[in-house]
């Protein structure tokens, strides 16, 4: 976002707020960022605030533009400041986080001495350190629009109040809205929960399961089952090996990874069994150590790679539960590769460059790379000069794989550096996928060892991958990427076959049969509704064929078909239809890296 955007966004969240308490002089403030795609204001309000209510707050934003205010800025004094904002409780903890040296989010840099300044647009004035426009006016007013509200707790905090998050949008010009308008109800159409509805994938209860966990529907379950096991083939082809590990572990495991002390807030509170605490799950890696451990290791079996398909169970607060891409339990292709010093480097390279041969064999072919570095303070474990080793060998490995790379600072795991690999979908969004990770800390605390050439214990190293990232974020990526369409490979209906009325029933359903037993997945419709309706459901479920099955075609042995895109191709024997389409509806079988 360049500064003059990010100007006018911030200013809009200011003229929001100014709206808002125009029309409800109750409210109390919490803050209101500029973002990437818009800006937002949290309030706490007497009352709910209905998506309705929202019109009204932009025809007082519009007023407030079109006034021209001049937005002014000034430096206050502690009192000046508390006086200023004795009757916003909120702004008041600001102050005091300022005076303490708390991070400003509405700040990139922090300044050396802690400095409250306001700006101020006729008679509203707000705590901020800018940036802003120095007009009110220089907001187009033809180019911003208040979006949506929702619920968020204060600083994220489950244990604090649940303001209503006001959500709005702001352009240079109208011509950029038009454009960003256009991508919405381009995001809008593709959007994963919305499809997964429409074609059967996936839901959730969350009143009686619980949010954030999913309940896969048999289609959905199809896609995961087919992508899953195109990977699990390309794994042991390429000299990873399969385990199976449980999902909940006792308090001593956690504790000795690291993961109670760096990770609790992100676990799930403990079971009490038998008088000892036991967790679920929130990644792989300490039983795969287990395994590593359970009998003393050679040289000659590294380097090790253990694989596996495993479910872990992660508190994502409620506020940012999305669909597939943020839940509570998901499925993640975990991997961990256990090797010598010498080998590392060609492991992490191993891991890199699988997980883009196995990304690119499903269509994906734009990615960015990330090299996230050591976390700040006390969240990570470990030397400097570890860091700065493992650090350094990705950087050298994603130079030598020529992989432009953008630096995350303070990104990486509290184990070690990563790679992180984000896909570019069809509308050039950024989706996490995959990730490689070198850890030289967790071998220690597990105690791991093996006998070395000279007959000598040694101590491991540790290489973490995860493919898709999760099953459910990878089949919502794929849901947006294709529009629900998947091709014919990955679709879990395949055929569709439609009778003309129900004389043909009996031969739908040898229509059907046969295809099955070529290995194409089939359906016939014989539900007591018109050809026409059928096709059309067919049609909204995305289905990539439809074999419409008549008197004629029953007569002459055939099937008419239409295509998705295509439409209508004419009558064929089914033999001719599956020649035909033999050649797209099997992935490419797994292969081996050089």
């Amino acid at each position: 976002m360049d500064d003059k955007l990010l100007r006018i966004r911030h200013t809009s969240a200011h003229i929001l707020a100014a709206a808002v308490l125009e029309l409800y002089p109750d409210a109390k403030l919490g803050t209101g960022p500029a973002r990437d795609n818009g800006f937002w204001y949290d309030f706490d309000l007497p009352m709910p605030l209905k998506p309705e209510e929202l019109a009204p707050i932009e025809t007082v934003m519009r007023r407030i533009i079109k006034e021209d205010l001049q937005m002014v800025y000034r430096e206050v004094t502690t009192e000046e400041a508390r006086k200023l904002f004795a009757n916003q409780p909120y702004k008041l903890e600001k102050i005091n986080d300022i005076l303490e040296g708390a991070p400003d989010e509405n700040l990139e840099g922090q300044p050396s001495k802690p400095v409250l300044s306001t700006y101020r647009c006729g008679k509203f004035e707000d705590l901020c350190k800018g940036p802003h426009v120095s007009r009110t006016g220089e907001v187009p007013v033809d180019a911003f629009r208040v979006l949506r509200c929702s619920n968020a707790y204060w600083k994220d905090d489950e244990s604090r109040p649940m303001l209503r998050r006001v959500f709005g949008t702001a352009f240079a010009s109208a011509e950029d809205m038009a454009a960003d308008d256009r991508r919405r109800a381009e995001l809008d159409k593709r959007d994963h929960r919305e499809l997964g509805k429409q074609l059967d994938l996936f839901s959730t209860a969350p009143d009686w399961v619980g949010p954030g966990l999913v309940l896969w529907h048999p289609k959905g379950a199809m896609v995961r089952y087919l992508f899953e096991r195109f990977s699990a083939e390309a794994h042991q082809l390429n000299g990873y090996q399969l385990v199976y590990t449980p999902h909940i572990g006792r308090a001593r495991l956690w504790e000795t990874s690291g993961h109670l002390r760096q990770y609790k807030d992100m676990m799930y509170s403990p079971l009490d069994i038998d008088g000892d605490l036991y967790y679920l799950k929130p990644m792989n890696c300490p039983f795969h150590i287990q395994i590593y451990n359970s009998r003393p290791r050679s040289f000659r079996e590294l380097p090790m790679r253990l694989a596996e398909f495993g479910t872990v169970y992660r508190y994502e607060k409620s506020g940012v539960l999305t669909g597939l891409s943020r839940v509570r339990g998901f499925t993640q292709d975990d991997a961990h590769t256990f090797c010598t010093l010498d080998q590392v480097e060609g492991e992490i390279r191993h891991a890199l460059r699988f997980s883009l041969y196995v990304l690119r064999s499903f269509g994906l072919k734009n990615f960015k790379a990330y090299l996230a570095t050591k976390p700040a303070g006390n969240k990570a474990t470990g030397s400097d000069e570890g860091w700065a080793m493992a650090t350094e060998t990705l950087r050298k490995i994603l130079v030598e794989e020529k992989i432009p790379y953008t630096i995350d600072e303070g990104g990486g795991a509290f184990y070690g550096p990563k790679i992180d690999l984000k896909v570019l979908d069809t509308l050039d969004r950024e989706i996490q996928l995959s990730t490689v990770q070198f850890d030289f800390n967790l071998p220690v605390a597990f105690g791991m060892t093996y006998i070395g050439t000279d007959g000598k214990e040694q101590r491991p190293y540790m290489v973490h991958r995860a493919l898709f990232g999760s099953a459910e974020r990878f089949l919502s990526m794929l849901v947006e990427n294709y529009a629900g369409a998947f091709p014919l490979w990955l679709a879990p209906v395949q055929a569709k076959i439609v009778p003309v009325t129900d004389k043909q029933n009996a031969y739908a359903q040898k229509v059907k049969e046969t295809l099955q037993a070529a290995g194409m997945r089939a359906e016939a419709d014989e539900r007591a509704e018109t050809m026409q309706s059928k096709i059309r459901d067919a049609q909204m479920e995305k289905i990539p064929f439809i074999l419409v099955v008549g008197a004629r075609e029953e007569r002459d042995g055939q099937i008419s078909v239409r295509e998705r895109v295509k439409g209508n191709l004419g009558a064929v024997t089914i033999k001719e239809f599956l020649e035909s389409t033999q050649k797209d509806r099997d992935i490419a079988k797994p292969s081996k890296l050089p």
